[in-house]
């Protein structure tokens, strides 16, 4: 049962405060009322350990509520018992505590997006606005459907890449296992070998970092941990994560595989959002906080202001040709026919295809490049290694 704290008067007008166990707000205003205490502010008291299991609801999970609420709702079902029976169903636990809150607050006569407000952290602004424009224009069964479309594309796009770069990852982290390996264990057992031999730049280059990485390891470490730090607090900061966007916007093949994605996003967005009722500005708001991309955050707001002015929207998405001309034009003509909601979901339909087919090229060419600078540094620690020994069994045999 749920603690609520509250701030009362008491008939004599004296201020009173505590917290009492009940089932929802509305039995606390009936105890408040039996103490003969009038009521200025009840509020549930956060749970920290519900808050973090509600926090970490998986987006599928998400997404699956959003389409069985909405196949509910247009069934005819109520929205409490749609609630109830959702949450008896569910094979999440984190998701049963959550929907047990939006439940309770649906019940103390809270709206739904006002019950899913109360939950920033598993309830993002853009679910929050899209939910409230479908319970004013009596539409919400649809929002919900589309919530749970956009959802599982998001997730579709980001378990490729994912699992993607899988492969990539173990490759480069076995490829430094043991090239470290052969650094600590292999080359110094060759060092007493060719100890009176002339090295090769090779030999040499080898051995000395077989010896930094032996001798200063604790140093190696502590400044890979700090070097870490520094660019994540880098990062932190709104110029660190411009430059950082900026550089790997430019690395070849992934960088516009990574630019499409932010395009897709946003497109997908804004269109369901327009399409389902949210006004213009507040769904430029919403989406340019949900981009993804900072370059693109900067662009939309511009855009946005644009709007507000009584100007079109395209004109400040084309400056820093982050959009393409094609995507651009497509934008222009829709705000022309007044299609916009139509022309941006079928833009992100399409950017999603050439974006999967970009992943796929940048995956394909990221394993060679790999394979190769792996070859390239074990082949340079053979050489190394075995260069003196050759000179030295030739000198032998002469």
């Amino acid at each position: 049962m749920p603690d609520f704290t509250y701030i009362a008067r008491t008939v004599t007008g004296d201020r009173a405060s505590g917290v009492i166990e009940a089932d929802t707000e509305a039995a606390v205003l009936r105890i408040l009322d039996e103490r003969r205490l009038l009521p200025v502010e009840v509020s549930r008291r956060r749970d920290r350990s519900r808050e973090q299991r509600s926090s970490r609801v998986r987006s599928r999970d998400l997404g699956m509520f959003y389409g069985q609420l909405g196949d509910l709702l247009g069934s005819g079902v109520p929205l409490l018992r749609a609630l109830r029976s959702i949450m008896r169903s569910s094979v999440s636990r984190r998701l049963r505590d959550l929907l047990r809150e939006v439940h309770d607050a649906v019940a103390d006569g809270k709206e739904l997006h006002e019950a899913m407000r109360d939950h920033p952290e598993t309830f993002p602004l853009l679910h929050v606005a899209m939910v409230q424009a479908g319970e004013r224009a009596s539409f919400l069964e649809e929002v919900l459907s589309s919530l749970a479309d956009f959802i599982e594309r998001l997730d579709d796009l980001r378990g490729k890449v994912r699992g993607a770069l899988i492969y990539p990852a173990l490759l480069t982290l076995l490829g430094t296992s043991i090239m470290l390996g052969a650094l600590v264990f292999f080359v110094p057992r060759f060092e007493p070998l060719l100890e009176g031999v002339d090295k090769p730049l090779p030999t040499t280059v080898v051995f000395g970092l077989s010896t930094l990485v032996r001798s200063y390891w604790p140093l190696l470490l502590v400044g890979a941990v700090a070097a870490g730090l520094g660019v994540g607090v880098a990062l932190r900061s709104g110029a660190g994560r411009s430059l950082f966007e900026r550089v790997r916007l430019r690395v070849p093949v992934v960088g516009p595989a990574l630019r499409m994605v932010a395009i897709a996003r946003f497109c997908r967005i804004l269109g369901t959002m327009i399409a389902n009722g949210v006004p213009l500005l507040q769904a430029l708001s919403i989406s340019k906080d949900a981009t993804g991309s900072r370059l693109l955050a900067a662009r939309v707001a511009e855009a946005a202001e644009s709007v507000r002015a009584g100007e079109t929207l395209s004109g400040p998405l084309g400056q820093g040709d982050f959009i393409p001309p094609q995507v651009l034009a497509m934008i222009t003509v829709a705000e022309e026919s007044n299609q916009l909601q139509k022309v941006l979901v079928q833009i992100a339909d399409t950017v999603d295809r050439r974006t999967h087919r970009q992943v796929d090229h940048a995956v394909r060419l990221v394993e060679p490049v790999i394979l190769c600078l792996l070859a390239v540094a074990i082949g340079f620690l053979a050489m190394g290694l075995l260069l003196p020994i050759f000179t030295l069994a030739g000198s032998l045999g002469n």
